[in-house]
């Protein structure tokens, strides 16, 4: 399955072999919602990303499934009520980041502008977010954080737990990339 992501982000990118590139698989996305009923917090530690380092281009995907919740009854609504991972099994993202080629990174975290298309649930949306990027040696950390409304990505809540889920849920990402 991992050689499987590899693959198909580098078939995303669509870039030259002699392109510099840094990836993991094992990048960090999570989601918060917050309620006056309810905080629900969800991680996943098994997400794949490349970086293309000399155009700025950057992919990622992530399984649905790989989200784990401090309640296992919560996860199970997560998957088979809300995402419906069986139909929907991933998430997936393409973009660039912007004016990469004036950038200058280093150990230092660099203020960064993402723009691309986040695909959840089916449903394809643009997003722009903001976060840092950092480089030591072979390693690029690229860090940054969003807003999903459930809405745009037609994720319906039904209406016993409308109180409890957020409309709009906080989404962070850490991708700690080597050199590939």
């Amino acid at each position: 399955m991992k050689n499987l992501k590899f693959v198909l982000i580098l078939f995303i990118i669509g870039n030259t072999v002699q392109a510099q590139k840094y990836m993991t698989q094992n990048g960090t996305i999570s989601f918060f919602s917050s309620t006056p009923v309810e905080d629900i917090e969800a991680v996943n530690n098994q997400v794949s990303a490349v970086l293309n380092a000399e155009s700025g281009q950057i992919a990622s995907v992530l399984l649905l499934k790989a989200f784990n919740f401090e309640k296992a009854l919560m996860q199970e609504h997560f998957n088979e009520k809300y995402v419906e991972s069986e139909k929907f099994p991933k998430s997936t993202f393409k973009g660039e980041i912007l004016d990469y080629e004036n950038l200058t990174v280093g150990e230092s975290p660099t203020n960064v502008t993402i723009k691309g298309k986040l695909t959840i649930h089916g449903v394809t949306q643009e997003i722009e977010v903001q976060g840092t990027l950092s480089s030591k040696q072979s390693v690029m950390n690229l860090i940054f954080d969003f807003d999903v409304d459930v809405a745009d990505y037609d994720i319906e809540i039904p209406g016993p737990v409308k109180e409890k889920i957020a409309k709009t849920i906080k989404v962070k990402a850490n991708f700690t990339m080597n050199k590939v």
